[in-house]
């Protein structure tokens, strides 16, 4: 049996990928948002990234496999809606592994470009780089994303709602 501490809980949370973007997982997500031991209970606390998202549970089932080889009597798994999940959650390498992923990753606020002030709804095409895209629908495979096409290259592609 692995040690009951908190950085294990927190290394077993990384095997945890996000159901609809495989590429990353709930951490670098920023949908942990804390852990806690007591004793033979561990809890860990997550936002969704949308509050109806349609993988609360495979995300609640995927926490409480990742934990149960560390051999916890129990695992809770409570789900914190405020402060609500942003976009500014991502953690840097996230959004490098978005981009060769195929998804174009939202700029975090403090990131944001005077181009992206005056074009709020430019998305960078995670193929070529280039901003001279345009949304082709609102919906992509998840509520998360939207459809563009690349101008520049003329790849299709999804980006990430910026919440």
């Amino acid at each position: 049996m692995a040690p009951q501490t908190e950085t294990a809980v927190w290394n077993a949370l990384t095997g945890v990928p996000d159901p609809e973007i495989p590429a990353v997982n709930i951490v670098e997500m920023g949908m942990v948002r804390g852990v806690s031991l007591d004793g033979d209970t561990v809890t860990v606390r997550f936002t969704p990234t949308f509050s109806g998202c349609p993988a609360l549970q495979v995300i609640r089932d995927g926490i409480r496999d990742a934990l149960s080889p560390l051999g916890f009597d129990s695992v809770e798994v409570e789900t914190v809606i405020s402060p609500p999940w942003s976009t500014d959650d991502i953690t840097a390498p996230a959004r490098t592994k978005l981009e060769t992923y195929g998804v174009a990753p939202p700029s975090p606020a403090q990131e944001q470009t005077l181009f992206m002030a005056l074009e709020p709804e430019a998305v960078r095409c995670p193929r070529c780089g280039s901003y001279d895209t345009r949304l082709t629908a609102s919906f992509g495979s998840a509520l998360c994303k939207r459809m563009h096409v690349c101008n520049a290259c003329r790849e299709p592609f999804e980006g990430m709602k910026s919440v």
